[in-house]
């Protein structure tokens, strides 16, 4: 099959079209860098021509709220649009566990939009909700640093891999569409506050986490149930404790 990976080029979509190009499918990466951008428009018409199943994984450059609500309602009008001309067959797309629930913010408000988009459109869908990735736990713990200070609620989540939503995209990707929604997370729920710590120890940060009820997740009041999955979730298998093993840190700026 010829896949088209938005945002293919990205930390979930460059793995991706690794795991579908081994498959022995036809798997595109399309970005800004390889010519396809979904907010003019550019190069979406050329790269979806015969494309059987489209894969959407870009996000919003800006979490302000205007700039990421204009983002996903503008690519999200032009994909569809573009797939409908070229009878894509399916279209998967990325979002995230609780979006329904941290309406709070203008980011998940512009991901709800965008999910609502997808639902409307003609084209058959699955559409992926994904846990917290482990790749995002430090910026987790910068955005939350004051007077290098970490201040995190002790609220349950369970993230995961990027590997491991990279291949549960690379499933839905090749089975029948959903027409609904899946979610995804880690194989076991994990305090927020823990997990943050536990990576700046490893890291060997100085900063210290402080447990504070009152504390926000990027300026949103949660609970045990706003970042959690439900009971049909799909777990992936790699472990915070592996993956810090394993998985270098990004190189610092």
């Amino acid at each position: 099959m010829k896949i088209v990976v938005i945002g293919g080029t990205g930390l979930v979509g460059s793995k991706v079209v690794a795991m579908l190009s081994q498959k022995g499918h036809h798997a595109l990466a399309a970005a800004p860098g390889t010519g396809v951008d979904t907010i003019t428009g550019q190069g979406l018409a050329e790269v979806l021509t015969a494309a059987d199943v489209v894969v959407d994984l870009a996000n919003s450059p800006s979490f302000a709220d205007q700039a990421a609500m204009e983002f996903f309602q503008t690519a999200g009008r032009n994909i569809a649009a573009a797939e409908v001309k070229a009878g894509v067959r399916h279209h998967v797309a990325l979002s995230v566990v609780g979006t329904e629930r941290l309406q709070v913010s203008g980011y998940f408000r512009a991901k709800l939009a965008q999910e609502r988009l997808i639902k409307a459109s003609p084209i058959p869908y699955t559409l992926v909700r994904a846990c917290q990735f482990f790749e995002f736990i430090r910026g987790i713990a910068d955005f939350s640093t004051v007077d290098g200070v970490v201040r995190l609620p002790h609220t349950l989540f369970q993230p995961m891999a990027a590997q491991d939503v990279a291949a549960a995209i690379a499933e839905a990707a090749l089975a029948p569409p959903a027409n609904g929604m899946r979610e995804v997370g880690g194989p076991v729920p994990l305090h927020l506050d823990d997990a943050v710590a536990k990576v700046l120890a490893y890291d060997k940060d100085p900063r210290r986490v402080v447990t504070d009820p009152q504390a926000p997740y990027f300026g949103i009041k949660v609970d045990d149930t706003s970042l959690m999955p439900g009971p049909d979730v799909r777990l992936g298998t790699t472990t915070l404790d592996w993956w810090l093993a394993n998985v270098p840190p990004p190189p610092k700026k």
